[in-house]
């Protein structure tokens, strides 16, 4: 007779012995797992933190550059990223150089996977570059130092490539993001395109109730404990201290989540937590003096966004003095960088959309719904979408007029038409907005600046009183040893030193967890068990998000009823009923003001200057007047009908001069323009004048049927082009007349899509 192993418990619902036994084995070999997979975290810190260049790129490179043997030497390098598997880069190509940010964390997160904004540089046949960081400063090394030297690494990128169709696009994620804005507003010629992931520019903007971050600076009382954490670290700051201070945003992912999920996910986690662990754990230092020149400065002051900095060379780093085109990529999801901070520095150097026009700035912008601050250049799937569609389309971004634009990324679908004209899953759209569109993401404040500007001055007082009163003693106590030790004894640090293979504890796991390897038994997903192992951290993790929202709520405040009591404005110099903005927008040089005058009466004179390809940009702006939107579709499809002979000896640089002035003039005087069209196409052959208007045709069909007005409007450019067709016939000599076709003419170079 048979006899069956009876249920632990029989009714009421409760866990069998098996369910019991099952889940109590799996939970044993997940802790001895997990706890083998941080020993192999710690391992590979100490590993990583040994190396002579620690950093998590991804790619081969080799060193071009070193910034430690510049003039002002700094502990930054160019590399150029070695492509042995794959077919050597387009040397017609702009080459990307991509900028990763010296913030806490070591270089590299830029090329840190394949789906990187390098590796789709790369993809688009792209020569690319990469600017790193050593992990210790050079003594007395400036943020300014460190702009001269971004600026020497693109002269030399240029030189190299001296048959590139136009200047480097440059990357800057981050604390990269504003430091390369600032080397562009001082160095403009050097720059093509470049875009910022991520980059905090206008500090003090956010949304109430949340982006809790910027009150840092003044809940502590300003930038003197910035000069205490640098005094005490002997001159250098402890990028573990900006790194923790990124950790307390989000205390449930700290504290359990990104643990809980290693637990939970044993088996298949490991590698991902690893690769992620050896960037998040790379900590680097920086210079008492850089820390505080970004905290007083950005952090607190807020100078940059409106134009207020000047370098010790007497050069005031405006932005406005930027000439390419600036990509700006932000998140909702991101509560380091959210869109306010990332695009606030537009509604604070410009009052309306013609302050922009007169600035000659194109400036595009891209808010992703969801994903987070890291995932902005980490992300495999952002990797994929938006950077592969800015890295494939960067002309397309490169034309662009000057003006605001939001750039649309839309998936690919089975009714997508001309799908094959875009690469990727993707479509890449670029819709004409206003300044307008942009203040109602940022929700700019008179109140809140108020504040900040009260915060920033108790900042100044404080410092002040600190240098004056402290700063002697405590230097006069810190010595190298004492710094060394303080270094060492940060939580960070501790919590990846205390358990490697130097450990004997360490080792006996390591040999438990080959055991557990081999006789790995996980739990059934349909255990109980495990969806009461899961309802427990869910409401853990609600719980700290809860002790989140009301910290963030009790900083938020009591920020607001400290710099915003009446009594503190008073004592920072701004009165009750005071109409002056704390941070005015900054004024238009008289300089600025002739140039414009000059401009002005130069674009009278443009009128009738040009000729066929004039003319052609000229029409397509007057066939898509009415929606404005640049669809990479079309301009594939443009550069496909176009003969190739047509196409020889074209300068980007040079065409994208002639659309950005097209696009002045027709805004200038709209009916001179057109009007002038007879006279730029009276210096074209008829052949060429009619092959314009069958190309117009062709492109006005791509993506989409155009609307009524489009379809109006190309008639009345192709009965131009009929009449120019016409007085170019009648000005022939007779025998060329008798030829239907007309003389031969040589085929003009520079027909080119907008």
């Amino acid at each position: 007779m048979k006899i069956e192993a009876a249920p632990f418990f029989s009714t009421g619902g409760l866990p069998s012995l098996g369910v019991l036994g099952d889940y109590a084995r799996d939970s044993w070999q997940r802790i001895v797992l997990y706890a083998d997979v941080m020993r192999r975290r710690g391992n590979q810190y100490q590993e990583h933190m040994a190396e002579e260049v620690p950093n998590v790129l991804d790619f081969p490179a080799e060193l071009v550059m070193s910034g430690l043997e510049l003039a002002r030497p700094v502990n930054y390098g160019l590399a150029r990223i070695l492509t042995p598997d794959a077919p050597e880069p387009d040397p017609s190509k702009r080459p990307f150089v991509v900028v990763d940010p010296r913030a806490g964390h070591g270089p590299g997160i830029g090329g840190f996977k394949a789906e990187s904004e390098i590796g789709v540089a790369l993809r688009a046949g792209h020569p690319c570059y990469f600017i790193g960081f050593l992990p210790d400063p050079v003594p007395g090394q400036t943020v300014e130092d460190v702009m001269h030297a971004e600026a020497a690494f693109l002269e030399t990128v240029i030189a190299l490539h001296p048959l590139s169709e136009g200047k480097p696009v440059v990357i800057g994620n981050c604390q990269a993001g504003w430091q390369i804005l600032m080397t562009a507003a001082m160095r403009p010629e050097l720059f093509g395109p470049i875009i910022v992931a991520g980059a905090p520019v206008s500090y003090w903007a956010g949304w109430h109730g949340r982006n809790p971050m910027r009150y840092a600076g003044g809940l502590m009382g300003g930038s003197w404990a910035t000069a205490l954490a640098g005094d005490l670290g002997n001159g250098r700051f402890d990028g573990a201290s900006l790194v923790q201070n990124f950790e307390k945003l989000n205390p449930a992912n700290t504290l359990w989540s990104k643990q809980y999920n290693l637990y939970a996910n044993i088996d298949t986690e490991a590698p991902r937590y690893l690769e992620f662990e050896k960037y998040w754990g790379g900590h680097v230092f920086l210079n008492d003096v850089e820390m505080q020149y970004i905290v007083d400065n950005l952090f607190i002051g807020n100078r940059l966004a409106t134009a207020e900095l000047i370098t010790s060379d007497g050069v005031r780093l405006d932005l406005r003095n930027i000439r390419s085109p600036i990509v700006v990529f932000c998140s909702n999801g991101d509560n380091i960088t959210p869109p306010p901070q990332a695009l606030g520095w537009i509604t604070d150097l410009y009052r309306d959309d013609k302050d922009v026009l007169m600035h000659d700035q194109t400036i595009v912008y891209a808010v992703h719904d969801s994903i987070g601050h890291l995932g902005i250049f980490v992300s495999a799937k952002v990797g994929h979408k938006e950077h592969q569609k800015f890295a494939s389309n960067i002309d397309l971004i490169n034309l662009l007029p000057a003006g605001i634009y939001e750039a649309r990324i839309v998936d690919k679908t089975p009714d997508t038409p001309n799908a094959d004209l875009a690469s990727g899953d993707y479509v890449l759209q670029v819709e004409h907005r206003g300044i307008e569109d942009v203040r109602a993401i940022v929700q700019p404040s008179v109140e809140n600046d108020r504040k900040f500007a009260a915060a920033a001055r108790v900042s100044e007082v404080n410092l002040a009183l600190y240098r004056t009163f402290a700063q002697p003693w405590v230097r006069a106590m810190v010595t190298p040893q004492s710094a060394r030790f303080l270094q060492l004894a940060h939580p960070l640090r501790v919590s990846y030193e205390r358990w490697t293979d130097h450990n004997p504890l360490a080792r006996l796991v390591a040999k438990e967890a080959e055991k557990v390897r081999t006789h790995r038994q996980p739990v059934s997903p349909d255990n109980p068990l495990l969806a009461m192992q899961e309802a427990v951290s869910g409401a853990i993790t609600a719980g700290l998000n809860g002790w989140r929202d009301w910290r963030d709520t009790v900083q938020e405040t009591t920020f607001d009823l400290v710099y915003g009591s009446p009594l503190v404005q008073a004592l920072t110099g701004q009165a009750i009923g005071d109409t002056t903005p704390p941070r005015p927008h900054p004024g238009i040089s008289p300089e600025h003001c002739e140039y414009v005058r000059c401009e002005t009466r130069k674009m009278d004179e443009d009128m009738q200057r040009g000729g066929l390809v004039e003319a052609a940009v000229r029409a397509l702006f007057y066939i898509y007047r009415f929606r404005m939107i640049a669809d990479e579709r079309r301009v594939n499809l443009a550069l496909k009908l176009i003969k190739p002979q047509y196409r020889q000896d074209v300068n980007m640089e040079e065409f994208r001069g002639i659309v950005r002035q097209q696009a002045r003039l027709m805004l200038h005087d709209f009916d001179a323009a057109i009007a002038a069209l007879p006279i730029l196409l009276s210096r074209a052959s008829p052949d060429d004048i009619g092959a314009l208007s069958e190309w117009l045709q062709q492109v006005l069909q791509v993506p989409e049927a155009p609307t009524p007005d489009e379809e109006a409007s190309l008639q009345q450019m192709q009965d131009v082009f009929e009449r120019a067709i016409k007085a170019q016939a009648k000005a022939l000599p007779s025998d060329a007349r008798s030829s239907p076709a007309g003389p031969k003419a040589k085929p003009a170079k520079h027909i080119t899509p907008v």
